[in-house]
């Protein structure tokens, strides 16, 4: 834990007190509202019971079709644009549509969308009619019920085919229109008001689906805001109490009341700050007041449906003026044991409760006011005291350099040294000790080159020596016979202390220049392709074959690396591989990360030094054959510094039929620099 938390903590101790209080008037303003909600509860369920009583025409228990009201002249045409401002409150037809019922003084009109990206078409007058895609439309009217087949065959009118025997007052035909586009089709009719209809069903077959009945069709009586049932609930309802009647479903069937003006004037509206305590720490949660607007035809909210299943519910949302509440409470209306609907009724408050006890409120502003003040002085001195430690840190990771030195221009500059406090002592320690541990590394780095530097003119003494000591015996016919293997055993001595000093130096070289090399994306299967192209022609009798992915993989990295790498795997599966024998360069994706691997026909590798084949200075050239030249051993080295420079690994394995070797290199990427 941070000191700057750990000061908070103390801080927040001090809360008791304000806690305290809070909890207390938090439990008197819940009494409070609990009491306001039980009397506006009691309220909706008499007026709820008023309503049975009185038969008022409420709607059939059950789902039901909801007609809205025509808010500007539709023209039946099959495109829907006059629907739009009704297509948020469409009902779903299946899972393949939607149905959409509006009504204005003449009319009942009807859209069906339909989703169906497989059409069968034929026209209504088809044989063939049923099993093609179309609509089945069903009109209830006192019991009698006649179904229409919709369907078509191309776009434009359309005429439906009555299913059923004449019934008294149902028409023998409907005009309507049918659209389509690539995602379905449209279908849109109107119906005289003059019908009558207390029923609807529409039923979608799809001929690519036939999993239903053809000539089905999901009847439902029609529900809509009613005027009647408005002057009833009006006659019902207390003052100052919005009143809604609703369907199950949430549709509005009735409202009446206005709750007044639910603003608290302004003379006793609270100031900002204790309006502020009370909405952040005091209030409990509001509801947003958008979904409850008058002019919606639907209301889904968790309380409506809750108290469509049986269960009265109330909550606190926002009022339209500032520092206003209203109350909500939803009770069902039930006949005969039914829910037949939901009784809303909206209260506002025109006070917040616990504003009315201005001296406790004081209390408590006083108290977090001081609190406030106590936490932001500690706060200041932890993160003071933070800042400065993190400092300390950020000085001490940036005084490593990328390749693992000490950068000696950080250090000279090392914060916080003349600092006379704990702090000051830790940041003097640490400048000691990066002093003294840059020294010994820089050492340790410089060690191999400086040897090499050293003993190269010892070598040459001692080289120069044996090849004047060899000449003055020959010439002088003094040479020993039994002196010539000791003298060439030290020639071999010095070749390879030679070799060994070269590889030192070479070894650093590389390994800088490793470090140095610039990350950038490129397509991985280019660079392998070029490559193993560039390695046929030196494979001379060799067969080198290419298994190379198809589409691109791209990877953030150093291509000259990936490619000095390649070299260096391919020299030494040249040198293994016998003449007439096979090589394979392979590249392959393994999640994110990227896999090349190259095999060889040749013999096995030895257990022995299949751990150490990477290590700097080992190689099993060396003692191949008498008189070859001296190896340096540093391929394999080479590449697994750019297997670990691309945050992957480098290994070897014996093929499991025993018919060579397979070097892998596997590369995660290289990271990407932030600018």
């Amino acid at each position: 834990m941070t000191l700057r938390r750990k000061l908070l903590l103390v801080a927040l101790c001090t809360l008791a007190l304000p806690v305290a209080g809070w909890l207390y008037v938090r439990q008197m303003e819940t009494l409070l509202r609990e009491g306001q909600a039980q009397a506006l509860v009691a309220s909706a369920r008499a007026v709820a019971r008023s309503l049975v009583a009185t038969h008022a025409p409420l709607p059939p228990g059950g789902a039901g079709w909801y007609v809205q009201q025509a808010v500007n002249p539709i023209t039946v045409d099959g495109y829907g644009d006059d629907w739009a401002p009704l297509t948020p409150w469409s009902q779903a037809l299946d899972k393949r549509g939607k149905l959409l019922l509006a009504e204005d003084a003449d009319w009942l009109y009807v859209y069906v969308d339909v989703r169906s990206t497989h059409r069968t078409r034929a026209d209504a007058a088809d044989a063939n009619a049923l099993a093609a895609d179309h609509l089945i439309l069903g009109l209830r009217k006192d019991g009698q019920l006649r179904r229409y087949l919709i369907a078509s065959s191309a776009p434009g009118p359309a005429t439906a085919r009555p299913l059923d025997p004449a019934v008294q007052h149902f028409p023998e035909w409907i005009a309507t229109q049918w659209q389509e586009d690539g995602s379905g089709y449209r279908v849109e009719l109107r119906l005289p008001r003059s019908l009558g209809l207390d029923g609807l069903g529409v039923g979608i077959y799809d001929a690519s689906a036939p999993d239903g009945d053809p000539q089905a069709a999901d009847v439902r009586p029609l529900l809509g805001y009613s005027r009647e049932l408005s002057r009833e609930l009006a006659q019902l309802a207390p003052e100052n109490v919005r009143a809604r009647v609703l369907a199950p479903q949430g549709w509005l069937l009735a409202r009446s009341g206005r709750m007044g003006n639910t603003a608290v004037p302004a003379g006793e509206q609270p100031g900002w700050f204790a309006a502020l305590v009370y909405r952040s720490l005091l209030a409990n949660q509001l509801e947003d007041a958008e979904p409850w607007t008058d002019d919606a035809p639907r209301l889904d909210v968790h309380e409506v449906n809750a108290a469509a299943s049986g269960t009265p519910a109330t909550l606190w949302r926002q009022g339209e003026g500032r520092g206003s509440v209203v109350l909500a409470a939803a009770v069902p209306v039930e006949q005969g044991g039914k829910v037949q609907g939901v009784l809303l009724l909206e209260q506002a408050s025109r006070a917040v409760p616990l504003l009315a006890n201005r001296a406790l409120l004081g209390l408590l502003a006083t108290s977090f006011g001081v609190l406030l003040v106590a936490g932001a002085i500690l706060l200041a001195f932890a993160t003071r005291l933070s800042l400065r430690l993190s400092r300390l840190r950020d000085a001490a990771e940036r005084a490593q350099a990328n390749d693992g030195r000490l950068d000696g221009q950080m250090l000279a500059r090392f914060p916080m040294t003349d600092a006379q406090d704990e702090i000051g002592d830790l940041a003097r320690s640490f400048e000691r000790l990066f002093e003294v541990v840059g020294g010994y590394t820089d050492y340790l780095r410089t060690l191999a080159s400086k040897l090499s530097h050293e003993l190269n003119t010892p070598l040459a003494i001692v080289k120069s020596s044996l090849d004047n000591l060899e000449h003055a015996l020959v010439d002088r016919d003094a040479l020993p016979p039994e002196a010539a293997p000791y003298l060439a055993r030290a020639r071999d001595g010095v070749a390879r202390l030679g070799t060994l000093v070269r590889a030192m130096s070479e070894a650093s070289r590389m390994e800088r220049a490793i470090a140095a090399a610039e990350p950038e994306d490129v397509d991985l299967v280019e660079v392998v392709r070029g490559c193993a192209e560039a390695y046929r022609p030196l494979a001379g009798t060799r067969r080198l074959e290419g298994l190379l992915p198809d589409t691109p993989l791209r990877l953030h990295c150093a291509p000259e690396l990936i490619a000095q790498a390649l070299d260096k795997l391919f020299d030494n599966a040249l040198s293994f591989t016998p003449e007439g024998g096979w090589m394979r360069l392979s590249l392959r994706a393994d999640g994110d990360a990227a896999e090349i691997e190259l095999a060889n026909q040749g013999e096995p590798l030895p257990a022995a030094m299949q751990g150490r084949l990477f290590d700097s200075l080992v190689s099993l050239r060396d003692k191949a054959k008498p008189g070859d030249v001296p190896h340096l051993g540093l391929g394999l080295y080479v590449v697994r510094l750019v297997a670990e420079r691309h945050h992957g690994v480098a290994s070897a394995r014996n093929l499991e039929d025993g018919s060579g070797v397979a070097f892998t290199l596997r590369l995660q990427g290289m990271p990407r620099q932030r600018l």
